[in-house]
């Protein structure tokens, strides 16, 4: 019996959690990473930032949980999915267009290859049916190709590509195995066809002009693959040092941030993960199942195998922008400063005293939208149309700016993602995933506002998780079983997860006011289209 750190990099700060062998949280820290953006659609980062913020982060998450470093038995990794090139020695190579040394991680919500995977995506490859038939400018295969195209110098610089999550592995291990979640879900990787390179499909990278990736069998973007739990390598000596933490400790193979929540998740209340769609939901929003057999959602990334949970298949739907949309949303009104101001002053959030306002305008608050309508593709449309082109739109603007309008605004950005989640669940029945639970983790997990609207506009019961780090939870799940603490990720998951609060759909009128503002919001996507052909037309 011993402690465990889950490690979590997100987009926007690393952070850091101590859990015993049942699960209980003893101490977390945080510390934010910067973003770089130098030009339209660009968002880098640095790794050696990163690893900072994570020596940071480890040594203050012991501190709080009062324990001794000499505890820890084993370390999770989870990251996002963003694209870290490294050369040789380990050097980073530089991503950006203005050549800063330290940009070497193109983030994952980068869109500078929408053109790339457009191309990609017409060639109607076969990898292209394990991501929803599309392949996004979010993975990594798009970027690649185009830093092949527009940044030479670093392409021949380059050595080793990495999923962030295997990279920080490999920087606490030094050893170059990936795990089997990135390179599936994020890189054309077939895990079905073997844990040995055998899923690369060299045809594939030899037509959209990546044949090179496949030289020194595979050695820039992996040959040998690990599954979810498995022990990576052991922590280094200078790793150790630096982290505080015993050298010689298991390191488990690296998983995305998504996942992990998933894998912290789905198994609340004790139950199994039939019927379930993990939510993960913080800057974007990830829609995670479980299945045994093969399911093709179309616009829906997966079947990816052995991702999660070994054995099984997982589809992936998602929202390029959840919290992110609603920042922003917030912040384009004219009374969103005034607000701000009040909420740093008061010690509340932005989103407490919008809710009050709600609170003010009306008895039934879902209601109070009934004129104002949001089209929340505004980073694109990642599931299930998968169209990364796409932009959003607000209905039913007048002249008022009020806190007011503000409130109608953010009330119907939040019942806009519920629909959103909801399209992408009736695609996934439609192929024969059943869904009748939602399992919510991440920031907005604790908007309680967020919660009820996708309850009732999804007709599906949601479950809040108790633990208030479940994606940390499901990192440390990881190192637990490297460890040998507990025997495969199922029996982690039961031995770790927790309990969680159950909220139902209320039904009835709430579910017929719902239905036809989710028609409203299809119609606006669809009209969306309409406007870009118009224009498009206009341009010949």
């Amino acid at each position: 019996m011993g402690n465990y750190i889950g490690v979590d990099v997100g987009t926007g700060s690393a952070r850091a959690g101590v859990f015993d062998s049942q699960g209980r949280c003893l101490g977390t820290a945080q510390k934010e990473i910067s973003i770089f953006r130098p030009a339209a659609d660009f968002c880098q980062q640095s790794s050696a930032e990163i690893w900072a913020a994570i020596i940071f982060s480890i040594r203050q998450a012991i501190k709080n949980a009062a324990i001794e470093g000499s505890t820890i038995l084993g370390i999770g990794f989870d990251a996002t999915c963003s694209l870290v090139v490294t050369g040789r020695q380990d050097k980073p190579v530089s991503v950006s267009p203005d050549q800063n040394s330290e940009q070497d991680i193109i983030l994952w919500m980068d869109h500078r290859a929408i053109g790339e995977a457009e191309e990609i995506n017409r060639t109607h490859a076969d990898v292209l049916n394990y991501v929803g038939g599309v392949i996004s400018p979010e993975m990594e295969i798009p970027k690649l190709l185009w830093l092949k195209r527009n940044l030479p110098e670093a392409w021949s610089q380059a050595a080793c590509f990495w999923d962030l999550p295997d990279w920080l592995v490999h920087k606490a291990t030094g050893v170059d195995d990936r795990s089997l979640c990135s390179p599936v879900c994020k890189w054309t990787y077939r895990g079905h066809l073997g844990n040995a390179g055998e899923g690369w499909d060299n045809d594939f990278f030899a037509q959209i002009g990546l044949e090179c990736l496949s030289l020194d069998n595979y050695k820039a973007v992996g040959n040998q693959f690990l599954g979810p739990g498995s022990l990576a390598g052991n922590l280094s000596v200078n790793a150790a040092e630096e982290l505080g933490v015993p050298a010689g400790i298991a390191v488990a193979s690296g998983m995305i941030d998504a996942y992990a929540g998933a894998l912290g998740t789905l198994g609340v209340n004790g139950e199994g993960s039939d019927g379930r769609l993990a939510v993960i939901a913080g800057t974007s929003t990830c829609h995670i199942s479980i299945s045994q057999e093969p399911c093709y959602v179309p616009g829906v990334w997966g079947p990816y195998y052995s991702v999660l949970l070994p054995g099984l298949w997982a589809n992936e739907g998602g929202q390029s922008a959840a919290g992110a949309l609603i920042d922003a949303v917030i912040d384009r009104h004219a009374a969103a400063s005034d607000l701000r101001a009040e909420a740093h002053c008061s010690g509340r959030s932005i989103y407490q005293l919008l809710e009050d306002v709600l609170s003010e305008l009306g008895d039934e608050t879902s209601m109070l939208s009934r004129n104002r309508h949001v089209q929340p593709d505004f980073h694109g449309n990642r599931s299930p149309l998968a169209e990364p082109w796409r932009h959003g739109a607000v209905d039913g603007l007048s002249l008022d700016v009020s806190r007011a309008d503000l409130a109608l605004d953010y009330l119907a950005t939040l019942q806009a993602l519920a629909y959103s989640t909801r399209h992408i669940i009736e695609e996934m029945r439609q192929a024969g995933i059943p869904i009748n639970t939602l399992v919510v983790s991440g920031g907005l997990a604790r908007n309680g506002l967020f919660l009820r609207e996708h309850a009732d506009a999804t007709g599906c019961a949601v479950i809040v998780p108790q633990t208030t780090e479940p994606v940390l939870l499901g990192s440390a799940m990881l190192g637990a079983v490297a460890a040998g603490e507990y025997d495969g990720l199922a029996k982690a998951m039961a031995g770790m997860s927790g309990s969680g609060e159950v909220l139902s759909p209320r039904g009835g009128k709430v579910a017929a006011y719902h239905q036809a503002k989710y028609k409203v919001m299809r119609r606006m996507q669809q009209d969306h289209s309409a406007y870009v052909a118009l224009m498009k037309e206009a341009a010949q």
